[in-house]
């Protein structure tokens, strides 16, 4: 037992402060707006809770008007083309994100008319909904009174109760308290929750004369509550090493094409690669050229590294019918991820 005396939160103390400090997001529905009788949209909801995952809400606002802009309804974007879909996800990372958000919104269209299941539980039947999303929807949404813990949760938490480990090792201690200290008001509850952990109990400051559970707060008392949570033993990340090659025809244009369609950045597009290996590949161009090499890129997905030798060459448009050409204009259109812009910026491109 971690928590021998888990205190619940002050939910109302919580509220008082969301009320007069809650951050203006373009897909919040205000404290005072909710109080009037404003409906949080789901799809909105939904959209920027998928947005949000691994990633900040500065990053994410562009992208959220943008998809919005262009498919106002989980209709519009049930009808649009995956492709359309990556190309506007591209640079947000984790892509299988993308390509859920998309099956999730045909499955809302096709399986329940266009609206969103009410609960945690049978949101958790769409695909890529897991637990923290459905009881994001659940709470703001509905008003379903059910803890909504995420990363800033469990950073709050752990220094509300001075967690004396780390907070994989005391999760559902954590969510079982949250739970115990929700409101009837569960989904500016939940919000409150997220603004206080993102401004007040943030990362790598506490600013504690201004956090409306202070007076409660374990690791105010006990020590610096910057000390918590307390951090688990990282695995050394592996290595992974390859090629890629950046080929341009007479006219400047650059070969590109789709990578598979299952794993690691599936569907999305890409130039030519070795494979990814833990010793450097031999290199192997994909066709005769004069080739140049580029330098190194190094790129962190979550469980490795990859170092890439980067490639180049002027190359005959002959012999490459798996993907297409583009114009070096028209790459900033191309469902392009992180890395590949990374490489084609090493060759002197994008």
């Amino acid at each position: 037992m971690h928590l021998p005396n888990p205190a619940p939160i002050d939910a109302a103390a919580v509220l008082a402060w969301y009320d007069t400090h809650a951050r203006d997001l373009p897909w919040r529905v205000s404290p005072a707006d909710r109080a009037r009788g404003m409906a949080p949209d789901p799809y909105r909801i939904w959209l920027s809770e998928v947005m949000l995952q691994q990633t900040t809400v500065a990053a994410v606002k562009a992208y959220f008007l943008r998809f919005t802009s262009l498919w106002p309804t989980v209709f519009d974007l049930a009808a649009a083309p995956l492709d359309a879909v990556l190309k506007e996800w591209a640079g947000l990372g984790y892509y299988a994100r993308a390509r859920n958000l998309h099956a999730c919104a045909q499955a809302v269209v096709n399986q329940h008319g266009g609206k969103f299941p009410t609960t945690s539980t049978s949101l958790q039947t769409l695909p890529g909904i897991g637990a923290y999303t459905s009881a994001a929807i659940a709470a703001i949404c509905f008003d379903e009174p059910v803890a909504v813990l995420d990363g800033n949760l469990d950073r709050v938490l752990a220094r509300y109760y001075a967690l004396p480990v780390p907070v994989r090792d005391a999760k559902e201690e954590l969510r079982a308290a949250l739970q115990a200290s929700v409101p009837g008001r569960a989904g500016d509850f939940a919000q409150a929750m997220m603004d206080l952990g993102a401004t007040i109990c943030a990362p790598r400051t506490a600013i504690c004369m201004l956090c409306p559970i202070q007076p409660g707060c374990v690791g105010t008392k006990a020590a610096d509550p910057a000390l918590y949570p307390l951090k688990a033993a990282k695995a050394e990340r592996p290595v992974r090493k390859g090629h890629a090659f950046v080929m341009t025809d007479p006219a400047g244009d650059v070969y590109l094409q789709t990578r598979p369609d299952k794993g690691l950045l599936a569907k999305m597009t890409e130039v030519p690669t070795s494979d990814w290996a833990v010793d450097l590949p031999a290199v192997a161009y994909p066709v005769q050229g004069d080739w140049h090499h580029r330098g190194q890129v190094i790129h962190i997905f979550t469980h490795f590294r990859l170092e890439l030798e980067i490639w180049s060459a002027a190359v005959a448009p002959t012999g490459l019918d798996k993907g297409w050409w583009a114009e070096p204009k028209a790459l900033k259109g191309e469902a392009l991820p992180t890395l590949f812009r990374k490489v084609l910026a090493a060759a002197g491109l994008e």
